[in-house]
This record gives C-alpha cells, structure tokens and sequence, in this order.
C-alpha cells in the first residue's frame, strides 16, 4: 500500500482539507468496518457460539498483540485503556503517594499530563516541580536538577504545541541515575515513527490510537514495563484486573492488565491493530518520510518570524505564530480547511500527515496569506 491509497481509504478527506491528525485522525473505512464487525459478531453471532464475555476477551487479546509488537513491547506489558488520559490518571491514582514526594513535569505537557498531578498535589501532599523549557527543549541541566529528589518525572516523546521530539532515551537514563521513574506520553509519537518501548527504558508509557494512527476513540494503552509497578495498586479492582475475581482476599495481575476493566468494548482496540495493519503494510518509513517531505514544504512558505517548531524535521506538528489563532482557524475552516488553535503558545497548529498532498499544503499557505496571518 502508498500513502495514496491510504489516503483514498478515508471517507473524511473527501468533504475536508484535514491538517488537525495531532488533534484527532480520520479513520480509513477499513479500520471503520474492522470496529463495526466486531461489534455486530460480538452482539449477532457470540450469544449463539462461543459467549459475548469469550468473544470481548479474544478479540483484545488478539488486538493487545498488535498494538504490543507495533511497539516494541510484550502484550503482558499493554493495558488497553480508553485514551492517554485515561492511562496517566488511572497510573496516578494506582502510586501510594507519601507527603513530600516529588513529581516533575514540563511546561510542554498536555492537560493529560497535568491535571492527574494537580490530583496528587491536593489529595496526598504530593509536590508538583514545573520544568520550565525554551521553545521546546529541554535543557539537561535544569531537568537533571528538576529530577534528583523527585519520584516520577512526565514528559511527552513529542511535545504537542511545538513538535519538538525529545530524547526519551537520554532523558530516561537521567532520571534513572537519581532513582526516579519515568512517565512517557507517547501520544504523537504512534502513526508518526517507530516506537521501541523497551528501547527506550522508561518504567511507564501511555498514548492511543485515535491520532496518528488514524483509530477510533476509546483505543488507548498504558505500558507498565515487565518487572516494574509490583507495588501499584489501581483504583479500580474488577474481574479483569485480579488473578481470581471469586477469592475472599483479591489480587492484582502481575502484568499491566491489572490496570484493565470489566466489560469494556473490544470495538476501539480492534479498530486500532486494524490500523496498524495498514499502517504498517504502508511501511512505517514510508510513512514517516511521506510527513517529513510534506512538513519541509509547508516550513519553506512560513516565514521564519512566524514559525514556532523547528526548521529541520522533527515531526509533523508545524505551529505558527498568528496575531489572531481563533479567527484564523474559523476563517480557514469556512474554506474547508481544518487546523487548530493552541493555547500555549498563542499561536495555531497544522498537523501534516502522510494523506495530506502538496496541492493541499498549496491550499494551506494560500488560506493563510489571504487572511494575513503570514504576514
């Protein structure tokens, strides 16, 4: 498969010129009827065969393997979660905070990987340690300072507001030489590049798939690597996430399905290994070279005064200073163009995929320059 044909298999792009995948993807129809099958077997066949609660939990065992090998981890290390949200609160919530502990995080983080410490900080004591960084970077120093006292540091592989890639490995090794865990979210990072979760050494990982992996909502996962996390203990227990639901004395999983639940639709995790299916008959480097000639492209008609992520390649967030995101955005959207405004920085973000085309990065800077936001 070309990025053209993938592109030819998504309904959406035919009513809209989307540069908004960082915010949410469209779904192929593939990945559209992978979800739907799964739903019409598990409520038309499964209660005349082998049972709805069989067929849930084999199709996300099945869906659990796919999204583990497309991350360089083992399916005991994936919990399937509703989103990345959903797997950074329900880790907070799981760590036996103690009064005085330390938990750092970047300025660069998404309310995801914010508001859970914020949590900590009002129910156990926990102290929250802002890292503060320039125009996406970390400085080594700052955060080898930030972290050598803290428990957990949290930060993004990709930083959602600037497209900066960080060095998860680098950042990892810091954090491990001063006994503290590391939390990656890994939202931006699937659908654009390779991931190697193992590679990169940190105890805990969370994303989804609805992004750029072009999935449906609800397809999320926290990785919690072999060996680590004995000692958390989720807020939620269910049938799921204990050895034996019948005992008197209930146990966790020794694997990361101890942050999973009872009764969630395997829908959205199919929809997800049925995208990364296709992605991956695309070829990931495919995919990757694809955004990164588009992105240079789109780089070469912002002037430099304007653009906010990096000149060189280092994902396909491109984010543009505009006297006035919210209007540029609506007024690009009367055109059927859709990108978003950020918050911080006060500026508006183009997310650049591998379906997008050079005519519609053409159409992009063209809506820009008539409203005058490159000026």
């Amino acid at each position: 498969m070309t990025p053209r044909e993938l592109r030819a298999s998504i309904p959406a792009l035919d009513e809209t010129t989307f540069f908004n995948t960082g915010a949410s993807g469209p779904s192929p129809q593939p990945v559209l009827d992978a979800a739907t099958d799964c739903l019409t077997h598990h409520k038309t066949v499964a209660p005349a065969a082998e049972g709805m609660y069989t067929a849930a939990r084999e199709a996300r065992a099945d869906s659990r393997e796919t999204i583990a090998a497309h991350l360089g981890a083992a399916p005991a290390e994936i919990a399937l979660t509703e989103s990345t949200s959903d797997a950074i609160s329900a880790l907070a919530a799981a760590i036996d905070w103690q009064p005085g502990d330390v938990v750092v995080r970047t300025d660069l983080e998404h309310p995801a990987g914010i508001l859970p410490w914020q949590r900590a900080a009002r129910k156990h004591g926990v102290e929250v340690r802002v890292l503060e960084t320039i125009d996406g970077r970390v400085d080594l120093d700052d955060y080898a300072e930030a972290v050598a006292d803290a428990r957990l540091v949290c930060f993004s592989s990709i930083s959602w507001n600037y497209g900066t890639r960080l060095s998860v490995a680098e950042l990892v090794d810091i954090a491990h030489d001063a006994d503290c865990e590391v939390l990656v979210d890994a939202v931006q990072s699937a659908g654009q590049t390779a991931m190697d979760l193992n590679g990169w050494g940190a105890e805990y990982v969370a994303g989804s798939g609805h992004k750029w992996l072009l999935g449906p909502w609800g397809s999320g996962y926290l990785y919690v690597r072999e060996g680590c996390g004995e000692d958390l203990h989720p807020a939620q227990v269910c049938y799921n996430s204990v050895e034996d639901p019948g005992a008197e004395e209930y146990s966790f999983k020794k694997t990361a399905q101890k942050f999973e639940r009872g009764t969630a639709s395997p829908a959205p995790h199919v929809g997800m290994a049925a995208a990364i299916d296709r992605f991956e008959s695309v070829g990931l480097d495919a995919i990757e070279a694809r955004i990164e000639s588009l992105t240079d492209y789109l780089k070469t008609a912002v002037p430099d005064d304007r653009l906010l992520s990096p000149t060189a390649f280092e994902s396909g967030l491109v984010t543009i200073d505009v006297d006035d995101p919210e209007s540029v955005v609506e007024t690009l959207a009367a055109e059927g163009i859709r990108i978003r405004s950020l918050p911080e920085p006060d500026a508006v973000r183009a997310s650049v995929h591998a379906f997008n085309t050079e005519s519609e990065v053409d159409a992009l800077v063209a809506a820009l320059d008539d409203c005058g936001a490159l000026d």
